[in-house]
């Protein structure tokens, strides 16, 4: 929506621009969705990807440990049993959902004021482990 006065030629192009821009990118989503709804992943290395996006070294401290074990299992978790995924095949689209689920709507160890802000900042500027999980899908 635009207010109706000042500049309508250039609103109008500005308009133009971000529908071109908008339609562009629904077209690359529906390809990239199509590509990974095609690419079959076993259940085995579907884990072996969420392990290694929730990597767990021996040297960290305990709590951490724990901590980023609940992290593995919530995500497993999503993977197996999100009812918008459980009657997905098993495949690259189930797997960037259930890692873009867990990403953007897991509860946080600590919980911030700035928490939404600092998430929606974090999902623009591109999610760094839901852009690992998609590289790693491509990969497989």
């Amino acid at each position: 929506s635009t207010v109706h006065m000042g500049d309508i030629r250039g609103k109008l192009t500005d308009a133009r621009d971000t529908l071109a821009l908008a339609s562009k990118y629904m077209t690359e989503l529906g390809k990239s969705i199509n590509d990974l709804s095609r690419k079959h992943i076993a259940v085995e290395k579907a884990e072996e990807i969420i392990r290694e996006l929730i990597t767990i070294e021996e040297q960290m401290p305990d709590t951490q440990k724990k901590n980023l074990k609940r992290q593995r299992e919530d995500l497993l978790l999503r993977y197996h049993e999100a009812p918008d995924l459980r009657d997905l095949d098993h495949n690259g689209y189930r797997l960037i959902n259930a890692v873009s689920d867990f990403a953007t709507h897991a509860d946080p160890v600590r919980r911030r004021s700035n928490y939404q802000e600092s998430l929606f900042a974090k999902v623009v500027d591109g999610h760094f482990m839901i852009d690992k999980a998609y590289e790693m899908v491509k990969a497989v």
